[in-house]
């Protein structure tokens, strides 16, 4: 990367944290007060803040989302919303652009960050992955949510995919929950966000467009834990395929 582009690159992203940083202060109020709300009540009421946040920060950055699969989330309905994760752009993206209220499952150690640590908890169901009964509380909470009429937006690759396959592998986690709940799974494909913010050079991003597309819903009704690794593989080999065939024209 010549000396141009790399300091081009830095200087967007100073921007985009400073926009970030300055748009989060307009917000965070009314994300606090509706974080203390009990769920689903908060999760209803803080999406839509999210959502109109993202949908002013995203094009100031001139990274502007476009979704495509909306009308696969079936009105009075709520699913499992599996996605791909390439990229820490990926985390704005995902939530706000799930129809109707969702959570996700974050780690605990980002609530040590000042002041965004209000925004990140009010939307996350929060796990400390190095303690047992913190993850299995974590399952229990997600359950709860789904029960409650609420998405869950997962990660089954786990962490942010630095491989040069288009998926890594899945964990059980979002299945097993989708499962025990017989709720559906949409699958959803992110397209970009790796070129946008790639893992390979630090502090540096540039603008782009990112698509986001929701595939149709796979059923779980009357599946057992047995099918997990069925299920699993099912929905990793709708991802890849979809991934593969869309990815020269959208990245």
């Amino acid at each position: 990367m010549n000396i141009i582009k790399r300091v081009a690159g830095a200087i967007f992203v100073v921007y985009a944290l400073t926009v970030f940083f300055i748009t989060m202060l307009v917000v965070i109020i009314p994300i606090w007060l509706m974080s203390k709300l009990p769920d689903p009540y908060a999760a209803r009421y803080i999406h839509p803040i999210f959502k109109g946040w993202m949908s002013i920060y995203m094009p100031l950055i001139c990274c502007p989302v476009v979704r495509k699969g909306k009308h696969h989330f079936a009105k009075g309905e709520n699913y499992v919303v599996v996605l791909n994760h390439n990229s820490l752009m990926d985390i704005p993206v995902s939530s706000p652009w799930i129809p109707g209220a969702n959570r996700t499952l974050g780690k605990i150690e980002i609530t040590k960050i000042p002041v965004f640590s209000i925004i990140y908890t009010a939307g996350a169901i929060l796990v400390d992955r190095k303690d047992g009964a913190s993850r299995r509380a974590s399952f229990v909470k997600m359950q709860e949510a789904l029960e409650k009429g609420i998405n869950l937006c997962l990660y089954p690759e786990g962490t942010r995919n630095k491989t040069d396959k288009p998926l890594q592998h899945f964990f059980d986690g979002a299945f097993a929950t989708a499962v025990k709940t017989q709720k559906p799974i949409i699958p959803g494909l992110l397209f970009n966000t790796r070129n946008i913010l790639p893992h390979t050079v630090k502090f540096w991003a540039r603008p782009g467009i990112i698509n986001i597309h929701f595939l149709e819903p796979v059923p779980t009704k009357g599946l057992t834990l047995e099918d997990v690794p069925y299920l699993k593989e099912k929905i990793h080999n709708i991802m890849e395929t979809y991934y593969l065939e869309h990815l020269n024209q959208l990245s």
